[in-house]
C-alpha cells in the first residue's frame, strides 16, 4: 500500500491546541467521583467489630456508665479516623502512580513532531501511531499503511480488524497491532467512543487474596472471642456481678480480643509498599501487586532492554566478499568502518539499502543532553549510525530515493521491505530480516554456495552473541500489488552483526534471585544462538551448556519440549508461546512474574500473576497489561520490588502475631482470673483503653517495620500457605500464654499484699504487650522505623497517665500506684519482651 503522507502537514500551532483544550477539556474519560468524607466515615461504621463498639455504647449509656462510654466512643473515632485516613492516603498514591504511567501519544504541531500526554490530545490534532500505541482519541485516517486493530474493547470481536484511509474512522482505547498511520482527532474525552461506555470499563475494585484470607481469619476470630466472651458473661452472673456491667465487659472483651486496627494495618502496609516501590524506580499499577511480588518463584524475562542495555551497535559487517569491524559506541557518528577485505561498495551498498529499508531516526543532543537519541527501532538506529559512520548521510539518501510503498516488518514473516524512487524515475526494492526469513532461495536468487556460506557466517556471529540481520536488494520495474511481491529474486547484499551487550547489572540481579528462591527463566523471539550466548555471559548457563540448552518456539509446538519447566531459555518464541510457558509454570503451582516491553509479550504479562513492562522503552500494550512499570528499565528494581512484598507479607504476620497474642492474653486474664480469687479481673473501659494503646498507633506502626535481613535469602512463601501459617499460631499461643500469666502473677501478687491489685493488672497487661511488640522487631535497634519505638514510648505514657491524671483515673477507675507497684508491671514489659526474642522475631 502506497503512503501519501504530505510532508507540509503542520497540524495545529500550540496555541491553537492550548485553546482548544481549554474548549473542549482534557482527553480523559470522567473520572470516578470521589466518594465524600460521610460515605468514607459511614463505611468505616458499617465493619461489624465497630458495629460491636456502637452498641456497647448505647448499652453503657443505657445503664448510665457514662466514662465507659466515652472510652469506648474514643476508640471507635480513633479507629475510624485511621481507616478514613490510610483509605484516601491509598486513594491518592494510587492515582498519582496511574499519572505516573499514563500513555502518551505523537502529535505534530507546529510541523514538528512531538510527544505529549493523551490528555493534552485535542480535536484537529494529527496523531502518528505505530505498532503498540493505543489510539488516544477517536480519529479520521489521513494515510496508513498495512494496519491492522485489535477493537474488541470496544465491539467484542476477537479478530483484529485491518484498517485502510477509505474506512475513515479510528476509535479510542483501541490498539494498533501492526502498520502505521497519520489521523485527525475528530472526538475526544467523554465525546469519544470511549467515553461514551467509560462507566461500562470501571470494574469495582475487589479485596486481595490476602485481605480475603484476613476476612475470613476475622470472621472466625470474632466468633470464637464472642463464645468466649458469653462465657465470661455467664461467669459474672454466676457470681452476682451487675448484669449491665458484665454485658459492657464482655462486649469490649470481644472487641479487644479481634485485631480491629488490622485492616487500618494492612492499607498502611500496602500503600507504604506502592511508595517505597515508587521510590525504588517501580511504580505500581495495581495495588494488589504489592502483596503477591512477596510470594514469586519464576522470573521469565525478556531479554532486549531487559537484561540487556537495548542500545544496539553495529559491530560487524559480511559480504559476499569482504568483512568489516565498525568502531564506536550509542547512538552517535564518533566512529569508523575498518575494512578487512578489498571491497568498500560492498559495505556502502549493505549500508545504504539498510537505510533506505528503514523506518528510524536519530536526534542529535540537546542543550542539557550530550547523547544523540534514537527514534524508534533501536535495531534500526544503530544501522544509521553505522551507515553514518562509513560516510553516508542517512536523511538525503531518504530524500534522493523517497519510499514509494512497503511490507512492514511483523514477527510472523520476520522481515520488512520497502519500494524506492530514483532520481531518474527507476524503481529499487530493499528488503531486510532475520537471516532464516531472508536467506532462503525463494527470496533470493543467489547460488546455493553462496545461501551456504551466508548462513554459516549468520551462525558464527550469533554464536558469538550477535544480533543478525541480512539485507538484499532488487531493482524493480513497477510498483507490485501488493508490495510484498517484490520479495523475490533479490540480489544479497550481505549481513549486519549488532551487539547489544547485558547491562551491568545483569548478572549480580539474576544471582540475587536465586539466593531469594526465585528461579530466572529467558524467554525471547531472539535467535538460539544469541540467546544462548548472553545466558552464558550472565550467568543463567554454564558455559558446558550445549545448544540442546535453549528450546525454541517451534520445539514447543512440535512436542520436542514436553515440559517446558524444564528449560531456562527459551527463543525464537511467539506471544502465543510465551503465554504457554507461562500458564506452563502457573500448572505446577509457580507465582509467576514476566517483564516484557513488546507487543507480543502483552498477553505473557496479563497472564502471569504479576506483569512487569519496561516504562522507557515499552510499549503502551505493554505497560497498560502490566501490573508493575520499571520506570528506569532495570530488571534490579523487580528484586527490589519482590524485597518489598515480603517486606508488607512479613509485617502483616508480625501485626498478628502481635495482636492474637494479646487478644488472647485478655481472654485468658477475664477467664482465668476468677478461679484465683480475682472476681472482675478489669474494666470495659480498662480493656479498651489497653486495645486502643496497643492495636491503634502502635500496631499501625508495626506497617513500617523496615524489610528482614534476611528476606532475599529464604525462599518465598508457599501460594497456598495460611496466613497463620509456618509457625505463626504457636507463637500466637505460646507469647499469648506468657502476657497471661505474668499480668495475673503482677496481680495475684498485689492482691495477697491488699494492693490495687486491678491497677497493676491493668498496667501489667499493657507493659507486657508493648515489651512484645518491641521484641518481635527483626532489626532492634533500627532507624529505618522510628515511628514504632515513639509510639511505644507515646502508649507507655498514656498508660502511666491513665494512673495520674484525674480524669482518665476517675474514665478508666485505676489508682495511683507507688515506686514498689510499678515493679511487677515493668518486670513484665521485660518478660514480654524477653519472650518475643526468644520465639524468634520476625513475621
Amino acid at each position: 500500500m502506497t503512503v501519501t503522507v504530505d510532508p507540509r502537514t503542520r497540524g495545529l500551532t500550540g496555541a491553537e491546541a492550548a485553546r482548544r483544550l481549554a474548549e473542549h477539556g482534557r482527553n480523559e474519560v470522567a473520572a470516578d467521583r470521589r466518594v465524600p468524607l460521610w460515605a468514607r466515615v459511614a463505611a468505616q461504621l458499617r465493619d461489624p467489630l465497630i458495629t460491636v463498639l456502637l452498641a456497647a455504647v448505647a448499652l453503657t449509656l443505657a445503664i448510665g456508665d457514662h466514662p465507659d462510654a466515652v472510652v469506648i466512643a474514643l476508640v471507635i473515632v480513633v479507629n475510624t479516623t485511621v481507616g478514613v485516613v490510610q483509605e484516601v492516603r491509598a486513594e491518592s498514591a494510587v492515582a498519582a502512580l496511574s499519572r505516573l504511567s499514563a500513555p502518551a501519544a505523537r502529535v505534530v504541531r507546529d510541523g514538528e513532531p512531538r510527544k505529549v500526554p493523551s490528555a493534552e490530545v485535542v480535536p484537529g490534532d494529527v496523531v502518528a501511531l505505530a505498532e503498540g500505541d493505543i489510539v488516544p482519541a477517536d480519529a479520521r485516517i489521513l494515510d496508513a499503511a498495512a494496519l491492522l486493530l485489535d477493537e474488541s474493547m470496544l465491539t467484542g470481536e476477537s479478530l483484529p480488524v485491518a484498517k485502510e484511509a477509505a474506512d475513515g474512522v479510528l476509535w479510542a482505547g483501541t490498539v494498533v497491532l501492526r502498520g502505521r498511520a497519520l489521523a485527525t482527532v475528530t472526538a475526544t474525552g467523554a465525546d469519544s467512543a470511549l467515553g461514551r461506555i467509560a462507566a461500562l470499563l470501571r470494574p469495582r475494585p475487589e479485596p486481595t487474596p490476602l485481605q480475603r484470607r484476613l476476612a475470613r481469619l476475622g470472621r472466625v476470630l470474632a466468633a470464637v472471642a464472642v463464645g468466649l466472651c458469653a462465657l465470661v458473661f455467664v461467669l459474672g452472673l454466676v457470681r452476682n456481678q451487675p448484669p449491665g456491667e458484665m454485658a459492657v465487659t464482655a462486649i469490649s472483651l470481644a472487641v479487644a480480643a479481634v485485631p480491629e486496627s488490622l485492616p487500618a494495618v494492612v492499607t498502611l502496609a500496602l500503600a507504604l509498599g506502592a511508595r517505597r516501590m515508587a521510590a525504588r524506580r517501580a511504580v505500581v499499577r495495581r495495588l494488589p501487586a504489592v502483596e503477591t511480588l512477596g510470594s514469586v518463584t519464576v522470573l521469565a524475562t525478556d531479554k532486549t532492554g531487559t537484561l540487556t542495555e537495548g542500545r544496539m551497535v553495529v559491530e560487524r559487517l559480511w559480504t559476499p566478499h569482504s568483512t568489516a569491524t565498525v568502531t564506536g559506541l550509542g547512538y552517535g557518528p564518533a566512529g569508523e568502518v575498518l575494512l578487512d577485505g578489498a571491497a568498500p561498495g560492498e559495505a556502502k551498498a549493505l549500508l545504504t539499502a539498510a537505510v533506505l529499508c528503514n523506518d528510524a531516526a536519530l536526534r542529535p543532543p540537546a542543550a542539557r543532553d550530550t547523547e544523540w537519541r534514537a527514534l524508534g527501532d533501536p535495531t534500526e538506529a544503530a544501522l544509521l549510525t553505522a551507515a553514518g559512520k562509513a560516510g553516508l548521510d542517512h536523511e538525503r539518501l531518504r530524500e534522493d530515493l523517497p519510499r514509494v510503498a512497503e511490507t512492514p516488518f511483523d514477527s510472523t514473516r520476520k522481515r520488512m521491505s520497502t519500494l524506492h524512487r530514483g532520481p531518474d524515475g527507476t524503481l529499487s526494492a530493499c528488503l531486510k530480516g532475520a537471516p532464516e526469513a531472508v536467506l532462503d532461495p525463494v527470496v533470493l536468487a543467489e547460488p546455493p554456495e553462496l545461501l551456504e556460506r551466508a548462513r554459516h557466517a549468520a551462525a558464527d556471529l550469533a554464536a558469538e552473541g550477535y544480533r543478525v540481520l541480512a539485507v538484499a536488494r532488487r531493482d524493480v520495474d513497477h510498483v507490485p500489488d501488493p508490495p510484498e511481491a517484490a520479495e523475490h529474486h533479490m540480489r544479497l547484499l550481505g549481513l549486519t552483526a549488532m551487539a547489544d551487550p547485558p547491562r551491568q547489572s545483569a548478572a549480580a540481579t539474576l544471582a540475587a534471585c536465586r539466593r531469594a528462591g526465585i528461579l530466572p527463566v529467558l524467554i525471547t523471539g531472539d535467535h538460539p544462538a544469541t540467546a544462548r550466548a548472553l545466558a552464558v555471559r550472565i550467568g543463567l548457563l554454564d558455559a558446558s551448556a550445549g545448544p540442546g540448552a535453549v528450546a525454541t518456539g517451534r520445539d514447543l509446538v512440535t512436542g520436542a519440549v514436553a515440559d517446558p519447566t524444564g528449560t531456562r531459555v527459551f527463543a525464537r518464541t511467539d506471544p502465543r508461546q510465551k503465554v504457554d510457558i507461562v500458564q506452563a509454570w502457573r500448572a505446577r503451582g509457580a507465582v509467576t512474574a514476566m517483564t516484557g516491553d513488546g507487543v507480543n509479550d502483552g498477553p505473557a504479562l496479563r497472564q502471569a500473576d504479576i506483569g512487569v513492562a519496561m516504562g522507557r522503552r515499552g510499549t503502551e500494550v505493554a505497560r497498560q497489561a502490566a501490573d508493575l512499570v520499571l520506570a528506569d528499565d532495570e530488571l534490579a528494581t523487580v528484586v527490589g520490588a519482590v524485597e518489598e512484598g515480603r517486606r508488607v507479607y512479613d509485617n502483616i504476620r508480625r501485626f498478628l502475631v502481635f495482636g492474637l497474642a494479646g487478644g488472647g492474653a485478655e481472654i485468658l486474664v477475664m477467664l482465668a482470673g476468677p478461679l484465683f480469687g480475682l472476681a472482675l479481673p478489669l474494666r470495659a473501659g480498662q480493656i479498651l483503653w489497653i486495645n486502643l494503646l496497643t492495636h491503634g498507633l502502635t500496631g499501625v506502626a508495626m506497617g513500617a517495620e523496615p524489610v528482614s535481613p534476611g528476606a532475599m535469602s529464604r525462599p518465598p512463601r508457599p501460594p497456598g500457605q495460611h496466613i497463620l501459617g509456618s509457625g505463626v499460631w504457636q507463637r500466637v499461643l505460646l507469647l499469648g500464654l506468657v502476657v497471661a500469666a505474668v499480668s495475673l502473677g503482677a496481680a495475684l501478687r498485689a492482691h495477697g499484699d491488699d494492693r490495687p491489685w486491678q491497677t497493676v493488672l491493668f498496667l501489667a497487661l499493657l507493659t507486657a504487650q508493648l515489651g512484645t511488640v518491641l521484641g518481635l522487631r527483626d532489626r532492634l535497634l533500627t532507624r529505618a522505623n522510628p515511628f514504632l519505638p515513639l509510639a511505644v514510648l507515646a502508649s507507655a505514657a498514656l498508660a502511666v497517665a491513665a494512673l495520674y491524671l484525674p480524669f482518665l483515673r476517675d474514665v478508666l477507675a485505676t489508682e495511683p500506684l507507688g515506686w514498689a507497684d510499678l515493679a511487677a508491671p515493668v518486670a513484665a514489659g521485660l518478660v514480654g519482651f524477653a519472650a518475643a526474642r526468644l520465639c524468634g522475631p520476625g513475621g
